[in-house]
Formats: C-alpha cells, sequence, structure tokens
C-alpha cells in the first residue's frame, strides 16, 4: 500500500520557502571571461521521464555545455528552492511557485517556459468510475491526491471550486493530500484519496487501464497556456551570463524541435535517451508521451504566465496586493532562438530519424 504525505496544513509548504528564500544572496561584480565561465549545469531530473534539458543535450543543442545530473525530485517547489540555495544550477516549478519563491527574495530569475497546457498536455482530477462525486460541491470533505502542494494542482483545485460557487469555508474543507505520481492511480483505487490528479504519461496509462473518469481538467479550466518556468539562480546568471544563453537558448530549440517533430520519433528520442542514462527505469510509460504543452515559441515568457498567479496569490493571503511585478520575475535576454534555429532543428530531425 502507498504512504501518503498528510500535511498539517496546504500551507506547510509555505514555510519551507522561507526557510531557503533567502540562504543565497546575489554575487557582486560582472559576467566573467568566457573561459573562466562553468560548462557545467547541475539538477535534479524526474524518473522515468526526459525533461527538456535532458532532450537539448541530447540532441546537441547545448553545445559544449554539459548537466550533471545529482537526483530524482517530485516536486516543481523542492527543485526551484534547491536552485535558489545553490544545490543545484537550475530548477523548474509551476509559475505560482515561482511568485511565492520570488516574493520571499530569493535570488532566482525564471529564463524559459518548460512546460504548459493544451488539449494534448494536461492535468486532470480522476476518480473512480463508481465514485459518487460528480461536482464541485462533493468533493467538500474528501481527499485530493497530487504531487505537491502550494503548486499547479492545488491552483487548479482552488480555481475550480472558486468557479463553481464554493465558500472558503467550504474550499478548507476539501483536503490536499501529497501523493507520489508513480502511486496516485494505486491509491485512488486503494481508496486512500477519493480524487487523484493525473497528467501526461500517467494519466493515459491509467486511461487505457480503465475504470476511472475525469472530474474536470485544468486544459477545461484554462485553456491553452504555459504553466512552469526554469529558473537559474541570480548569481549564476551574473557569473555566467554565455553559459546561461547556450542553456536556455539550447532549451527553445529543444521545445520547438519536439513540436516540429513526429510524436513517434520525439518518442524514440526520449527512450534512447532513458536507456543510455542507466538510471534503472522503464522506458514504456513514454509511448503516451503528447506534449510538452508550452504555449509561446520557443519558450519565451510574458507577463501573463505570472499574473494570473500573483493575483490567485493575493486573494488567497498567501501574498500581498502589489507585492510582486509580473515583470520583474523573468527575463528573455538569454533566450537567442531565431529563424536559423529552426531550420537547424528541422535538419537535426531529419538526420536523427529518431
Amino acid at each position: 500500500m502507498s504512504t501518503l504525505i498528510t500535511p498539517s496544513s496546504r500551507r506547510q509548504f509555505l514555510t519551507l520557502l522561507g526557510l531557503s528564500a533567502v540562504a543565497v544572496s546575489c554575487g557582486t561584480g560582472g559576467g566573467g571571461a568566457a573561459k573562466d565561465q562553468t560548462k557545467t549545469l547541475r539538477y535534479q531530473g524526474w524518473a522515468g521521464s526526459v525533461i527538456l534539458p535532458e532532450l537539448a543535450e541530447d540532441l546537441g543543442f547545448l553545445e559544449d555545455v554539459k548537466l550533471k545530473w545529482v537526483g530524482n525530485t517530485i516536486s516543481g517547489p523542492q527543485d526551484i528552492q534547491s536552485a535558489a540555495t545553490g544545490q543545484v544550477d537550475f530548477g523548474g516549478a509551476f509559475n505560482g511557485a515561482v511568485v511565492k519563491l520570488a516574493a520571499r527574495k530569493a535570488p532566482i530569475t525564471a529564463v524559459i517556459s518548460y512546460y504548459g497546457v493544451d488539449k494534448a498536455a494536461y492535468n486532470g482530477f480522476y476518480v473512480l468510475k463508481d465514485s459518487p462525486i460528480r461536482s464541485a460541491r462533493d468533493l467538500v470533505g474528501k481527499k485530493v491526491g497530487m504531487n505537491t502542494l502550494g503548486a499547479h494542482s492545488e491552483a487548479m483545485l482552488d480555481i475550480y471550486l472558486q468557479r463553481h460557487g464554493l465558500s472558503q469555508a467550504d474550499v478548507k474543507k476539501v483536503e490536499p493530500l501529497v501523493v507520489p505520481p508513480v502511486n496516485t492511480e494505486q491509491s485512488l483505487w486503494q481508496k486512500q484519496i477519493q480524487v487523484g490528479v493525473l497528467g501526461d504519461i500517467l494519466r493515459d496509462k491509467a486511461l487505457q487501464t480503465g475504470g476511472i473518469r475525469p472530474l474536470f481538467t485544468d486544459y477545461q479550466l484554462l485553456g491553452d497556456f504555459s504553466a512552469g518556468t526554469y529558473v537559474l539562480n541570480d548569481r549564476f546568471l551574473k557569473e555566467n551570463p554565455d553559459t546561461a544563453r547556450t542553456f536556455v537558448t539550447g532549451i527553445a530549440r529543444a521545445i520547438e524541435w519536439a513540436r516540429a517533430t513526429p510524436r513517434d520519433e520525439v518518442i524514440a528520442r526520449q527512450v534512447e535517451i532513458v536507456k543510455k542514462r542507466g538510471r534503472n527505469e522503464g522506458t514504456a510509460p513514454l509511448k503516451y508521451w503528447k506534449s510538452f504543452g508550452v504555449a509561446e515559441t520557443a519558450g519565451r515568457i510574458t507577463d501573463k504566465e505570472f499574473q494570473l498567479w500573483i493575483d490567485w496569490l493575493a486573494e488567497r493571503g498567501d501574498i500581498e496586493k502589489g507585492q510582486v511585478k509580473a515583470s520583474d520575475l523573468y527575463t528573455n535576454e538569454f533566450n537567442a532562438y531565431s529563424r536559423k534555429d529552426k531550420q537547424s532543428a528541422a535538419r537535426t530531425t531529419s538526420k536523427s530519424g529518431s
């Protein structure tokens, strides 16, 4: 039986942010000479998945920049905390989590969108087919399993409940619980939770097995949108601007390569990457991959990617109104993707054959 991690409150995540937000200060001085800049970026991966930087590296888009895997994570907020404290060089999370961390003066800057929601890539809130849960009000007093609190899934849950007229008192009676994504379907079947959040590969695998149905999806709520960004520590950006530009532009090229390449070829490439990296992972779930869901060309960021979550967090009381300005949270300075890159990606697709 899978183990559920039950927090004392859904705001426990904010305490963790407060502990790490100022652990690393920004460096002083300008960027070093190109030859002195680091060419290796430490990062956390996701078990059984290929993240865009890994895809970019395998395609040769990171040029002389290398990645160093230091372990896996199941939480975007934890990943960007690690970037803020210098344990890794970059991390990725839901944009609302980036807003919260930045509001606590963490020295991070978002540099490129890396995942989003579209008709192929989305998260659904699923119940068993015979579940009596049919509406938002039916969720009062129920347990909802998700990968982490204070992030994408909890935001979608709150928006769904609010749009269907639940009072704040009733919203508080809906209990989000942390469940590792790979255990969510099992926990749903074992009735440890009444609703489970499933996305992409795990969602389609569960749907193929059958016996579950969606209550709602984030695509139904908000349509197409980029939902998460990679952040880099401000000190890293200041000291390694050329490396950062190569890294970000390489990810941008990988986004457009995946968008332009037939799905079966993108899947085959990801399977090849997982096999080569030797982390004792299965590749079967990768066949369900459909899209990274990034809305903007090359993952470029706009104010709207953050403003929705700034407003949501202010309404919840997690940040003060006016405390955070969307345009201060990100930069597209290091994203040098161009039409030439698009043509190069097309050639890479033609040559790879996988």
